[in-house]
């Protein structure tokens, strides 16, 4: 089997996207398949690794695609009163990983938490080749599921939060121990004012569709 975990590469994003701007794939309110409770999803745009058997193939791409300010980004969240948190996904958000602490730290003023789902490992992330911003983002997360998908490891159990057996959830934050109780293997449909789909959860593939 093909190693996990690739050679990190640097980040090609720092000179597509704008100051306080995120380049991101789709945007949501109201999931409850990623993560505790009802929360927004943010997944962004750009992963080097290309997992065979990635849910989400189309966030691979650096190019820009959707480029969203941090206070257009914000005040959606919080637009939206079901939401207690965020989840950010993607796509890798480590490669977004300053601007993306900066959304964090706005929202927990606000009293929400806030979770990423990451391609690298948390030693990945602690050590010297992380991506540049990522002890700020690892500062703010309430919870990290760690690590990228692996098809040879694949779990399809409708109790498991994480899809491949070599991902973990790191909680941070003690309150939230015992509300691990979203699935993986689930799938939710979001149509949008504009009458595209978002949808995400086990082999949804969280894409835009026509």
């Amino acid at each position: 089997m093909a190693s996990i975990t690739p050679e990190i590469k640097p980040s090609p994003t720092s000179q597509q996207i704008p100051p306080d701007h995120l380049n991101i794939m789709g945007y949501v309110d109201r999931s409850e398949v990623n993560g505790p409770g009802c929360r927004a999803v943010v997944w962004v745009q750009g992963c080097w690794r290309q997992c065979p058997g990635c849910f989400n193939p189309a966030s691979w791409s650096f190019a820009p695609n959707q480029l969203m300010a941090t206070d257009d980004l914000v005040a959606a969240i919080l637009a939206d009163s079901a939401n207690e948190g965020v989840t950010f996904s993607g796509g890798e958000p480590f490669w977004q990983a300053a601007t993306l602490a900066e959304v964090a730290r706005r929202i927990k003023t606000q009293g929400y938490n806030v979770m990423a789902f990451s391609g690298f490992t948390l030693a990945e992330l602690q050590g010297p080749m992380a991506p540049p911003g990522s002890q700020a983002l690892l500062a703010q997360l309430d919870i990290l599921v760690d690590g990228p998908y692996v098809e040879a490891l694949a779990i399809q159990n409708p109790t498991s939060p994480v899809s491949s057996r070599n991902q973990r959830v790191r909680v941070f934050n003690p309150a939230l121990v015992d509300r691990i109780t979203w699935a993986s293997d689930q799938m939710e449909i979001h149509v949008l004012k504009d009458g595209s789909r978002i949808i995400t959860g086990y082999r949804g593939q969280a894409g835009l569709l026509d």
